[in-house]
């Protein structure tokens, strides 16, 4: 995909990415102990959208600046609070948004004392954004690994709770196994960890010899949470993108039949445009 981020944030990928990711975070702060968010492709954690990258594709407009200016059911505003007050958080208006924070800065404004966040970059300039935006904070660690081998190396937590974020740039063919045997990989150091593993959707039939090595790893505690903002009748546009989560907390599989289909409306670039959650059969639906 040749996924730089900085051309791509707040887009319609985005706002499902971070808003399941808020949704997992408070869950876990339901418990009085303490966990750790751990990020292996972070990104710069804050983005410009007045710069040069978000400007040249706009795609945060049909994004989250749509989502802002949305009217949203109650119940539905209760689901996107803690996602969209991070963003608001980082603006001076509300509606207008000028800045967007990547999933580590998510992940940090919803953090509590004692809670920690690893954000994990390898390219040199978003890794010195990242450490920039973190400096001196002492609930962050930044690490400038191979997200894969940060996967490997950072599990299990010493905390024993915590959610992995896997989100590849899927410059390579091969990042689609790479996401599933990384996971395999993963659960044999960390099996109760909450693991939300991003990846994006050109041509859905593509996807079917990663939904067979996922389906091959035997999860039964996993859902796939999917939003296509169109018809993926042009294989060569990003047309949607997916979740894999496993361990997915108590309520989320509902709450995101409630969610994922108001995303889709708001959010659609075309026809056929559908958000639903599936599983734990890790199978084309």
């Amino acid at each position: 995909m040749n996924y730089r981020h900085a051309f791509h944030a707040g887009n319609f990928a985005d706002v499902l990415k971070h808003a399941v990711l808020a949704l997992v975070v408070e869950h876990l702060k339901q418990k009085p102990a303490p966990f750790r968010v751990i990020d292996t492709h972070a990104g710069a954690g804050r983005y410009d959208l007045a710069g040069a990258e978000a400007r040249r594709t706009g795609e945060w407009r049909g994004g989250i600046g749509r989502l802002l200016e949305a009217r949203l059911d109650a119940d539905v505003a209760a689901m996107l609070a803690p996602y969209l007050e991070t963003v608001r958080a980082g603006n001076d208006d509300p509606v207008a948004i000028t800045s967007y924070p990547g999933s580590p800065l998510v992940a940090r404004r919803l953090l509590r004392r004692g809670d920690q966040l690893v954000a994990n970059e390898l390219h040199p300039e978003d890794h010195a954004v990242l450490r920039a935006t973190f400096a001196g904070d002492p609930q962050v660690k930044v690490l400038a690994l191979d997200g894969w081998t940060a996967l490997k190396s950072l599990l299990p937590p010493p905390e024993r709770r915590g959610v992995v974020l896997v989100d590849p740039p899927f410059e390579e063919a091969g990042d689609l196994f790479r996401l599933a045997d990384g996971l395999r990989e993963a659960i044999r150091r960390f099996e109760t960890g909450i693991y939300l593993l991003w990846y994006p959707i050109k041509d859905p039939k593509r996807l079917r010899p990663f939904q067979a090595r996922l389906a091959g790893l035997g999860l039964p505690r996993s859902i796939v949470a999917e939003l296509m903002i169109r018809r993926a009748v042009d294989a060569d546009l990003l047309n949607g993108c997916g979740l894999v989560i496993v361990n997915p907390p108590y309520l989320l599989r509902d709450r995101l039949d409630r969610l994922l289909p108001v995303l889709a409306d708001i959010l659609a670039s075309g026809p056929g445009a559908e958000g639903r959650c599936h599983g734990p059969a890790l199978t084309d639906p």
